[in-house]
Order: C-alpha cells, then sequence, then structure tokens
C-alpha cells in the first residue's frame, strides 16, 4: 500500500496552524514552526533536522548543509516561510532556551539540551493531527 500523504489544502493548513502558534512569541511555538517549516522546505530526515548547529544554515543563501547517512554531506534549500520561521527561532525563541548545555545545536528542548528526534516527530504528529481531515501520520 501507498504511505499517506497530506493534500496541498491540508499541508497549508497545517502550515497556517503552526504559523499561528508562533505568533503569540511562545519560545516552544516558534521552535515547532520552524520544524514544520524545514521539514516540509527541504525534506531532510527528522535526525538530519535535529543534528543540525546554527552554523549549518546560510540564511543569505536560504541554504542549509545537512550531514546525511554514511556521513554525506549535502546542502538543501528552503524558501521564504522557513526563513521567516528560522529568523524567528534565532532572534526570540533560541536565546530564551538556550543554557551552558546547547553548544551549537540549532534546535533546542525544553531544558536547553539539543531536540531529540522523538520530540520533533511528536511535534510534526501533532501540527498534522490538528488539521480536519488530515490522515494519522508523521514526517517520514
Amino acid at each position: 500500500t501507498l504511505p499517506s500523504v497530506l493534500r496541498q489544502d491540508q499541508a497549508l493548513a497545517a502550515m497556517t496552524a503552526a504559523k499561528a502558534g508562533a505568533e503569540q512569541g511562545d519560545p516552544m511555538a516558534l521552535r515547532d514552526r520552524l520544524i514544520v517549516e524545514l521539514l516540509y522546505a527541504t525534506g531532510i530526515r527528522v535526525s538530519e533536522l535535529c543534528g543540525l548547529d546554527v552554523d549549518d544554515v546560510d540564511t543569505a543563501h536560504r541554504l542549509v548543509r545537512v550531514l546525511g547517512k554514511g556521513n554525506k554531506q549535502r546542502t538543501a534549500p528552503f524558501g521564504q516561510p522557513a526563513a521567516e520561521a528560522l529568523r524567528a527561532w534565532l532572534s526570540d525563541g533560541r536565546p530564551a532556551l538556550a543554557t551552558a548545555e546547547s553548544g551549537a545545536a540549532l534546535l533546542l528542548g525544553t531544558r536547553g539540551r539539543r531536540l531529540d528526534v522523538r520530540q520533533a516527530r511528536t511535534v510534526v504528529h501533532q501540527t498534522v493531527a490538528a488539521v480536519d481531515g488530515a490522515p494519522d501520520m508523521g514526517p517520514h
């Protein structure tokens, strides 16, 4: 059987829901929007997303440098919505959660450590579940 996919209107509704949550300025909502936007825009794996460091992102050229399977490095472009989410996260969200243990990690959990893959999957699952009629699916 073929995997479930979102229709275009459902994907738009998921992005709109993530953006609406982030407009409140909550650091976790800003992070969650960035997770959804980057995964959708780049098509990278969740593990690759969670492994990103701040310096892996080229905001000027809207590129992300990813270390994938087999330690192979590649770049993936992202669009304006993801760039806006990234800008908001780096200016308002990340500084609010960052601790001495954060290091260079781009995405942080509630305790300021690098975001866990399971947390990122949960974010995507909850975002998609908020869309009426959307199939029960995760990021893969």
